[in-house]
Formats: C-alpha cells, structure tokens, sequence
C-alpha cells in the first residue's frame, strides 16, 4: 500500500499532464494536459490498465527487492 504509481507525460521539459495511482486519475497541469485529463478520466478502461500497471510493474519489483 505504500507503493504509488506515477505516469508521467512532458512536452518542451513540461509536465502537462500525471497518471497518480494514489489518486486513481489523470491530474493536468496544463491547458492541454487538463483537457486530455478530463477525456482519460471519463474513460473507465483506460484508469482500469493504468492501475493494473501498477500491480503488475511495481508490486513485481517490490517483492523482488
């Protein structure tokens, strides 16, 4: 449970826009970025693959460790 996943998207050295999975969503941090993340946010298949990116990427590599 201490594990976060973070998606990170950057244009020109720009964040615009975060996957969280403390969050559970897509936080934009642009103009574009918070349009993109209303769009993701909506769709239920794409928050469902990034937190099971999370249990399949990380909670793999923490027990490893």
């Amino acid at each position: 449970n201490d594990i976060e996943y973070i998606r990170s998207y950057y244009y020109n050295m720009d964040e615009i826009i975060r996957f969280s999975s403390s969050l559970g969503k897509y936080v934009g941090y642009t103009e574009l970025g918070v349009k993109n993340a209303e769009r993701l946010n909506k769709d239920p298949s794409v928050l469902a693959a990034m937190k099971a990116t999370k249990e399949t990427y990380c909670k793999n590599h923490v027990d490893n460790a």
